[in-house]
């Protein structure tokens, strides 16, 4: 499945649910965060080890909540998530160049020249 056929169902069940007079973008931006955070929330207090034992549903269903709220912002900002993922993928393939940052962890603003 792709991003705009997901979107096309995710909107029917929006709209079948009445759901739509409560997202405003401000609103979806502010859900995506809470879903983030409860993304987050699932390493708190674990170890690098520990980590192995996180529950693989819950992770699975923490990133698709904020894929799911992602497409709505997108949807609501009429953004083609897919144009603006590539052509984000192509400025920093320019501000990071592999002989620069290869096994770098600095930002750009901090390669060498």
């Amino acid at each position: 499945m792709n991003l705009s056929a997901l979107t096309r169902d995710l909107l029917k069940f929006r709209d079948e649910r009445n759901w739509a007079q409560f997202h405003t973008l401000r609103n979806l931006i502010v859900s995506l965060n809470l879903e983030a955070a409860e993304l987050l929330e699932l390493t708190q207090w674990k170890s690098d080890a520990q980590m192995s034992e996180l529950s693989s549903e819950a992770l699975r269903d923490e990133c698709a909540d904020v894929l799911l709220y992602l497409l709505l912002i997108a949807d609501k900002a009429g953004i083609d998530l897919e144009d603006a993922a590539r052509s984000k993928l192509e400025k920093n393939a320019a501000k990071y160049p592999v002989e620069k940052s290869y096994g770098s962890s600095r930002k750009y603003t901090q390669l060498e020249d």
